[in-house]
């Protein structure tokens, strides 16, 4: 195959960040950007040092023959319909998350995919960072165990400083504190513990002074397949540096964060530190974007799959949308949702 030409929609950061992941390639290149703001795309273009073709129009871009795969970081709203639509054109996808803010739209995006079977990788983004593949590869050798209690926690005070507040702390775009950023602590329970079976969620809303149009705090707990337990928390609002933390205990160890304690090491009497890049900050490093467009490459052109493949993705924003139900009708939820 020849070079891999890519279609983003959008030119906020992220957007931005996807450009150079996509550009650094030498099999794959930027071809179109999508945007209502073509001043401003241009010079988001100039600034990255990208030249490509300059849409408006999404529907342009799909029926593009030349586009081979598209980057959804539109508007949260914009995506489902875009994705399915991309889909029935057979352009492979990477898809921002939340992938819906639904699950009427979730479905419906499976429900393309399954007729049209393009390769599509969600943007759990986290499954590529460094420290999250330690612990992954720790847990998949056995170092802890089954993991019978695992509790991760995503605080950060998304504000006013980050260009994506104005649309973000909305309803409309924002949707919860677990569709808004908190899916990233669901994923990970899945990612490292298993399915969740059972949701049971309590939000204790947003400060005095908020602008978030929706409860910005919130906390699951959640029987797992394995017969475990887990603890999800989502703060958008908190007085904290950006925390993403990841305390897992299993029948034969423990990983907290960075650090591991497991019958692996004879004679350990306190936890060693592994030292690697941990998901606690908004750079780049610790959000590998360029990863994760790597493994999207190789899986358009040698048909494997990714860390994140859209069915995977699938069922953290089941898990997601499990949650904000049960916190809104004060009742536990039971997944799959419909059984």
């Amino acid at each position: 195959m020849s070079k891999i030409r890519i279609a983003v929609a959008g030119t906020g950061w992220v957007a931005g960040e996807y450009m150079k992941a996509i550009a650094a390639r030498p099999d794959a290149e930027v071809y179109a950007v999508l945007s209502q703001h073509k001043e401003y795309a241009q010079q988001r273009m100039t600034e990255l040092g990208i030249e490509a073709r300059l849409y408006s129009e999404y529907e342009d871009v799909v029926k593009d023959p030349q586009v081979d795969a598209i980057v959804l970081c539109s508007m949260p709203d914009q995506r489902p319909g875009q994705a399915v639509l991309a889909a029935q054109h057979g352009k492979h996808l990477v898809i921002e998350k939340p992938v819906a803010m639904n699950r009427e739209e979730l479905w419906s995006i499976a429900e393309a995919l399954e007729k049209n079977p393009v390769k599509a990788v969600v943007s759990f983004v986290l499954r590529w960072n460094p420290s999250f593949l330690n612990t992954k590869a720790l847990i998949d050798d056995d170092a802890i165990g089954r993991i019978y209690m695992a509790q991760i926690d995503y605080w950060h005070n998304i504000g006013p400083k980050y260009p994506q507040y104005r649309w973000s702390k909305t309803k409309a775009q924002g949707g919860s504190s677990m569709l808004s950023a908190g899916c990233h602590a669901v994923d990970a329970v899945r990612y490292f513990a298993g399915e969740i079976e059972e949701v049971t969620a309590y939000s204790c809303g947003t400060w005095a002074n908020s602008e978030y149009e929706f409860d910005s705090n919130a906390l699951a707990i959640c029987k797992l397949k394995n017969g475990g337990i887990a603890k999800v928390s989502s703060s958008l609002e908190c007085v904290t540096p950006y925390k993403f933390n990841v305390h897992l205990l299993g029948e034969k160890g423990a990983i907290m964060n960075n650090q591991l304690f497991s019958h692996k090491l004879p004679g350990q009497t306190d936890y060693a530190t592994v030292p690697t890049v941990l998901p606690d900050s908004g750079d780049v490093s610790h959000h590998p974007f360029v990863a994760e467009i790597d493994d999207f490459v190789q899986s358009v052109k040698n048909g494997t799959s990714t860390l994140c493949d859209f069915s995977d993705a699938y069922r953290s924003m089941e898990a997601s949308f499990a949650i904000d139900e049960s916190i809104e009708t004060g009742k536990k939820v039971i997944l799959p949702l419909g059984s």
